[in-house]
């Protein structure tokens, strides 16, 4: 019997136990299986006897087991035995982008985020000599912590037999495909039956804004210049991920992006182009008038082109343990088995799930102001309110002199009530923090009682042993805020150095945590501390991000931080 023929509960090396079969082709399977020795979800391709291109597949997977960027499917085992070849990889939990387009084009931020991620994965992947060269919607995965997973690296090509003359560009178009499917709900060719097939104007498709009405110039033009269409701008092809990972961050919104893909229904609005007009014709509504993206620096960050810092330095650095550890069980891939924390999205889209327990979580969407006269649109334009990190004194104080508003100066300050917690940890991958920083306890620091707490991990030295440069408690408000006053009781351990940010995304990510605006600051700070918070930043979540942790109550050699209540005053939108 080969693995290829092999049936539900049928054992590979000992170890994997195949559970169903999820996809197929001509002499391969895919299969949900579980590493019954690590106690987790895996996928496990297995081949039919004489397949010819095993070789290939086996090749392809050893190649991109080196990769360790945690945006890229992990391959965990390999077996060429002639008569029992099987490939085995990290079980990639969440929604492809083609279950996220089911419901229509994504939010143009969001499909920009999605396909940025994407592409500086795919950078990584290429500077290690590794290409995907297969590139569909099904590639992209949006996990169920807000993270992108990029699946079936230069294994989905060897299993179709696909090659290309030149890699790197036959990946910088593919994805430049994907961001058009993201942006339109339509795929610019023939070869998808999952999606509508874009109409195209003199043998091209044509560009998202004229599918799409609402679409931003910048991204339709980044699209056709990633697929080497006709763009509007004239400018040459994009030939590298990077290059458009590059782009596309340079065009995103200088706020922070939503916590989760929304449907297009739910508009952004951001600053006109100068008249409103394009070559595609007049705007069409709101989102029609494109992003504000000239002038800001907004690129990757230096010196860390993946967006992660480098974590193996080993567990030695880090207790995880009784009220510093993972929380127990997990669900398919090791995601965590619970709903309810912040970062789980709403299963219950289009019916195919059912929605999580837990403190909800409140979609908001940006305000859209169209004043209409009988023959002329008018629009009125929001400013667009840069959030930046501030820099704040080492005071417990916030920075930043208000600015008067009359619909806040009419609200009362009144103390916020949170919907929800969770630990923080965007500079650890999943694979080195499962429990995102003790994230089981976070509600304990929102429940008003000074009994219960939660507190980071355990580390070897105040700096964190030297595996991250911060870490915290992400609290929920449910919607946008004005924040003017938080008090924070931490514990009796001096030594703490924090700082508050207030962001619109719970996403465990180094870009999220980059976009958020720091309000306030302290350092040395123990038992109760009040920050005042001058800055007029709103935001539905506010972070305790730990810079500097104490010594651990009772011990002489690990550090943690430690969060008993957090109340939070100021204004609601």
């Amino acid at each position: 019997m080969t693995t290829y023929t092999s049936e539900p509960g049928s054992r590979l090396g000992g170890r994997y136990r195949l559970e169903d079969r999820i996809a197929a082709g001509s002499g391969w399977a895919a299969w949900k299986a579980i590493d019954e020795i690590l106690a987790r979800a895996v996928t496990v391709f297995t081949f039919a006897t004489g397949f010819p291109r095993v070789s290939d597949v086996v090749t392809a997977a050893r190649a991109a087991s080196r990769l360790t960027d945690p945006r890229l499917a992990q391959v965990f085992d390999v077996e060429d035995a002639p008569d029992g070849a099987y490939v085995v990889m990290e079980w990639a939990a969440g929604e492809t982008l083609s279950d996220l387009l089911s419901h229509g084009p994504l939010e143009p931020a969001r499909a920009a985020q999605v396909i940025a991620e994407a592409a500086a994965a795919l950078s990584s992947a290429h500077a290690a000599g590794v290409a995907h060269m297969c590139l569909s919607p099904g590639s992209v995965r949006w996990s169920p912590t807000g993270e992108v997973k990029v699946v079936g690296l230069g294994i989905d090509a060897a299993l179709a037999g696909a090659s290309a003359d030149d890699p790197v560009l036959a990946d910088t178009q593919g994805l430049g495909r994907l961001l058009y499917a993201a942006l339109t709900g339509h795929w610019p060719g023939s070869e998808l039956p999952v999606l509508p097939q874009a109409p195209e104007a003199d043998g091209e498709p044509r560009s998202p804004r004229q599918v799409v009405a609402g679409v931003p110039t910048a991204l339709s033009d980044l699209t056709c210049r990633a697929m080497n269409l006709r763009s509007r701008s004239g400018e040459p092809a994009l030939t590298t991920p990077d290059e458009l990972a590059r782009a596309l961050v340079a065009t995103m919104p200088t706020g922070p992006l939503l916590a989760e893909p929304v449907p297009s229904s739910w508009r952004a609005e951001y600053a006109p182009v100068a008249d409103g007009w394009d070559a595609d014709g007049p705007p069409t509504g709101p989102g029609d008038y494109g992003w504000n993206g000239p002038g800001q620096d907004s690129g990757w960050p230096a010196g860390d082109r993946d967006g992660w810092h480098d974590q193996d330095r080993g567990a030695r650095d880090r207790y995880d343990g009784p009220d510093g550890g993972y929380p127990g069980g997990g669900g398919p891939g090791g995601w965590p088995a619970t709903p309810g924390t912040v970062g789980w999205p709403q299963a219950d889209r289009g019916g195919r799930g059912r929605r999580p327990a837990g403190p909800s979580r409140v979609r908001t969407k940006m305000p859209v102001i169209i004043a209409a006269s009988a023959a002329v649109v008018v629009l009125i334009v929001a400013a667009v309110i840069t959030l930046l990190p501030s820099h704040s004194s080492p005071q417990a104080t916030g920075g930043g002199k208000p600015t008067a508003n009359p619909t806040q100066q009419a609200s009362k300050v009144i103390t916020l009530q949170p919907v929800g917690a969770s630990g923080f940890d965007p500079l650890s991958s999943y694979q080195n923090d499962k429990g995102n920083e003790n994230s089981t306890a976070a509600p304990l620091a929102i429940d008003h009682s000074l009994k219960t707490y939660w507190n980071t991990q355990y580390y070897r030295s105040a700096a964190f042993g030297g595996l991250k440069a911060g870490a915290g408690l992400i609290i929920n408000m449910g919607k946008k805020v004005r924040f003017t006053q938080v008090t924070v009781t931490f514990g009796s351990e001096p030594g703490a150095d924090v700082k508050l940010l207030v962001g619109n995304s719970a996403a465990r990510s180094k870009a999220n945590l980059d976009s958020m605006s720091t309000v306030a600051s302290g350092t040395d700070v123990t038992g109760a501390a009040t920050f005042t918070i001058k800055s007029r930043v709103t935001g539905q979540y506010l972070v305790i991000w730990f810079t500097r942790l104490p010594p651990k109550p009772g011990s002489s050699i690990w550090y943690m931080g430690q969060v008993f209540n957090v109340t939070v005053n100021g204004y609601t939108s």
